[in-house]
């Protein structure tokens, strides 16, 4: 999912291309994309675009004349945009939308199966309930922060990425700054001092602008193209079995759902290890507590040291898997 750094690199190009400019047309190939009937979505259509702004990862355009409307783009897990010339048709199988300005069309795709990206338009009133309430850490102060991580006995992993909680935060992200922290992922934010808040607050604000400003750098006029959670500068996200440029021991992950969470057991968790779910259940609990545990059972079941978890490992895994009763 694009987050805060990608999100405001989307914000800074679209305002560069249409603020000030009239929304031709409104093309939809997917009618499960408009998420609103009241205001249709043809209402949008020859009104001039004010201001881009973001909203927690949504992409609002707020358009004029008065009243005004916010046009809300959510871009979820797969969705993407193209700037592409002016009526270019959207891609059939992973089209959902376009937007017709005089400089050009900005084309909305998602390469999914699963359709989660939403175009919503709205009166300026309505666009609190679109808001999922995270806090925007960068604009706020350390003891508004640590009351907002308290407010709820989460683990860091979890506070981190919940929009109810901080805005614009990820999966990816979330990895990066609780590398660069030090801290555990599964460590519990109820149990944290003011001292590592404040600290934890200073790497967020320090990781989030050091990737915009990156981003930026790399990706200069040009509309931003290779928008991707796995980035080869990353220190842990995507890394797992590769070694940690901190320390140089193997990255390590929890994988729960769809997502999965890497760290660094030495820079991160005093060396220990945090139990994956799917692997505990093959052990039956008997989950190594360090590094050299894990490259030891690894080593028995054919795996170079500092490797990933060999195949072996993993199609057991999944034939340890339970089947649902129906």
């Amino acid at each position: 999912m694009p987050e805060l750094p990608d999100v405001d690199l989307y914000v800074e190009h679209i305002a560069r291309r249409v603020v000030g400019s009239p929304l031709e047309d409104v093309r939809v190939a997917s009618p499960f994309v408009v998420r609103t009937a009241d205001p249709p979505i043809s209402a949008a259509k020859g009104r001039v675009v004010r201001k881009v702004s973001r909203l927690g990862k949504r992409i609002v355009l707020e358009l004029g004349p008065d009243p005004p409307l916010c046009l809300v783009i959510h871009l979820m897990v797969a969705g993407r945009f193209k700037w592409a010339a002016r009526g270019a048709k959207i891609p059939g199988r992973i089209g959902l939308a376009a937007f017709d300005f005089p400089s050009g069309t900005l084309l909305f795709r998602e390469a999914s199966t699963k359709k989660r990206a939403s175009i919503h338009l709205v009166r300026p009133p309505d666009l609190a309930s679109l808001d999922r309430g995270g806090l925007e850490v960068a604009t706020s102060t350390p003891a508004e922060f640590a009351e907002r991580m308290r407010r709820e006995n989460r683990t860091l992993k979890r506070a981190l990425t919940d929009p109810h909680i901080l805005s614009g935060i990820g999966n990816a992200y979330s990895d990066e700054i609780l590398h660069r922290a030090k801290l555990s992922p599964v460590r519990l934010t109820q149990r944290m001092d003011d001292e590592t808040l404040t600290h934890l607050r200073a790497v967020i604000v320090d990781v989030l602008a050091e990737w915009t400003a990156r981003l930026r750098e790399s990706t200069g006029d040009a509309f931003p193209e290779e928008v991707t959670a796995f980035r080869p500068e990353m220190a842990v996200h995507g890394k797992y079995g590769k070694p940690c440029p901190t320390c140089g021991g193997p990255v390590q992950r929890i994988r729960y759902a769809d997502n999965e969470s890497n760290y660094c057991p030495s820079c991160q968790t005093e060396g220990k290890l945090l139990a994956d779910r799917s692997l505990s259940r093959l052990m039956r609990g008997d989950w190594p507590k360090t590094l050299d545990e894990l490259e030891a059972r690894k080593t028995a079941l054919g795996a170079r040291p500092g490797a990933p978890a060999p195949a072996k490992v993993e199609s057991e895994v999944k034939a340890a898997k339970p089947r649902r009763r129906r």
